[in-house]
């Protein structure tokens, strides 16, 4: 096993870690707590992205009352030696898994359309909550009977620092998306309530900020500028990619000296598209890296974003059922080559279809949110529209769902959720 170079306490808040402090804000001045030279394996432990706000137990307001201001908390920085802006930072994700007889649990949330929102919040406004079972790499929860399979357990979470110049582009652009909102809000055509709630981006805030171990004064002048960990960018960032899993190599862009890479937010498994918003199982967890630099590897290969390898560990399932979906709104509005609402049309075919057989739509939003499901943009170009898919495994259920089946609907219980919904 490698040297554990960040340690975790699941039992103490994320600002009285046992060593160093996790960080949850984007800015090239917090300083680097890992050292390590090329070609070293090391071991990192990372908190669930909400530092311990939701605990395994029934009640949903504690999804409801997250507080969304101080995710999401990260492992890091490692400074790589000889790393400089313009290489690339090769990562090899060695190994990952929960943090064993110290956090055994994973959960999944709905988000209140007031507090956060998500991908179906005009469906599903109010806070519910799953908890999920970590039995290894298996995963099953109480909350949703008769679904129990190998999980896809990935860090939802990582990247490099970027450079003061970056981070002053993502600020100003991020800020140009709000203004032309608050101006116009019919202006963002995928905006899925056109209300004020949810924003369309999260701009900086010293509010729940946590800056690693940087000085407390100078802490406090960098976070009023520090960007959210919350959208994925050039330098890696919040992909949410389910396939970034054992074995996986990424090569990410390095802007600052030493990279100052950074990783977090674990999922013991997670379906394309993260539909939820807090969609995946989320988890405190461990993960084995091996870092190698590739010299002026952005220009030499063209390479201005992360790429990556998958790893081939499983699950690899077989049988899937498919539901397409059209750029055509619930309400019969024809949209242009839109494959987000494509996506959302098949999200929702897939929602009535697992009814069929008994679970509640807050069920199936969960099961859409955490079973790899595979999701596609499979017609980008016969006008008017797009065609995007969702292939449910049938793998994951402990019966058969199949077409065939239906018709076998019985009572599956239900979610937590919240009978006192925010307002």
């Amino acid at each position: 096993m490698p040297e554990v170079k960040f340690e975790v306490d699941v039992d103490s808040p994320p600002d009285e870690q046992p060593g160093a402090n996790p960080f949850n804000r984007w800015h090239p001045d917090i300083p680097a707590v890992v050292d390590v030279e090329p070609g070293e394996s090391v071991r990192l432990e990372a908190l669930d992205w909400t530092g311990g706000q939701i605990t395994d137990n029934d009640d949903p307001n504690e999804v409801r009352d997250v507080d969304l201001s101080q995710v999401h908390y990260l492992a890091g920085p490692v400074h790589v030696e000889g790393a400089e802006p313009g290489d690339l930072l090769k990562v090899e994700f060695l190994d990952m898994g929960p943090l064993n007889e110290r956090s055994e649990f994973g959960f999944t949330g709905t988000f209140s359309q007031k507090n956060g929102g998500g991908f179906l919040t005009d469906h599903f406004p109010h806070a519910a909550k799953s908890i999920w079972d970590l039995d290894g790499y298996t995963v099953s929860s109480r909350h949703i009977p008769d679904v129990r399979y190998e999980g896809k357990i990935h860090p939802g979470l990582a990247g490099c620092a970027p450079s003061q110049e970056l981070l002053e582009e993502w600020n100003a652009r991020e800020q140009e998306l709000i203004d032309k909102f608050e101006d116009d809000p019919t202006s963002i055509p995928n905006h899925p309530t056109a209300e004020k709630e949810p924003g369309v981006a999260n701009p900086p805030t010293t509010e729940g900020a946590q800056m690693g171990e940087m000085d407390p004064d100078e802490a406090e002048e960098a976070a009023k500028e520090a960007a959210r960990t919350v959208p994925p960018r050039e330098h890696g960032g919040n992909h949410d990619i389910k396939d970034l899993s054992i074995g996986s190599t990424v090569y990410f862009p390095v802007y600052v000296d030493g990279a100052k890479f950074g990783v977090g937010d674990f999922h013991a498994s997670q379906g394309d598209g993260e539909v939820t918003f807090c969609g995946a199982i989320e988890m405190a967890a461990y993960i084995d890296l091996k870092f190698e630099v590739v010299k002026n590897g952005m220009e030499d290969h063209g390479v201005t974003h992360p790429i990556f390898e998958p790893g081939h560990r499983g699950p690899n399932f077989e049988d899937y059922v498919t539901f397409c979906g059209y750029s055509v709104t619930e309400d019969g509005e024809q949209k242009y080559i839109d494959s987000h609402t494509a996506y959302r049309r098949a999200c929702l075919q897939a929602i009535d279809y697992l009814k069929q057989f008994g679970y509640t739509g807050q069920q199936a939003l969960h099961i859409l949110g955490t079973v790899p499901i595979e999701g596609r943009q499979s017609g980008v170009v016969d006008v008017p529209n797009a065609c995007s898919t969702l292939a449910l495994p049938t793998g994951a259920f402990e019966f058969d769902i199949s077409p065939g089946s239906l018709g076998n609907a019985r009572d599956r219980g239900d979610l937590v959720v919240t009978d006192r919904p925010l307002e």
